[in-house]
């Protein structure tokens, strides 16, 4: 059987265009294998399952009877430790999960205002 004499050029420009596609894809195209996308998927709900979970956080915050003391405690130890006083304070826990979530306490902890005072009246007046 005769092989006509454009094949074997054919077949290695067939070959080296797809490396060069696959290569320009990945490198500069934006593709990812199906590993990374999943990695990339799971990072993306686990920030907005902490995103949604600051809010609850903060409710509970704001409704806990010693609120006052656990803000003094959180407000008094160091910076490095205010999200180990926050969990320990319970804040950073989930309803219905065991222990507190150290990322919500994190995020928490960057919503709430240290700044102000300890007491905060319900309805402040405006002096406009």
């Amino acid at each position: 059987m005769n092989t006509p004499e454009w094949l074997k050029p054919g077949i290695y420009g067939a070959v080296i265009g797809a490396a060069v596609v696959g290569i320009g894809g990945f490198t500069w195209g934006g593709w990812v294998t199906g590993g990374t996308a999943h990695d990339r998927a799971m990072a993306m709900s686990h920030d907005d399952v902490v995103a949604a979970m600051v809010p609850v956080c903060l409710d509970m915050a704001q409704t806990d009877p010693d609120r006052s003391a656990k803000l003094a405690v959180i407000r008094d130890t160091q910076t490095y430790q205010r999200r180990n006083a926050l969990m320990a304070a319970g804040w950073a826990t989930v309803p219905g999960a065991e222990a507190p979530n150290r990322d919500i306490a994190q995020a928490c902890l960057a919503s709430l205002d240290f700044d102000a005072s300890l007491e905060r009246p319900e309805a402040a007046a405006d002096e406009g």
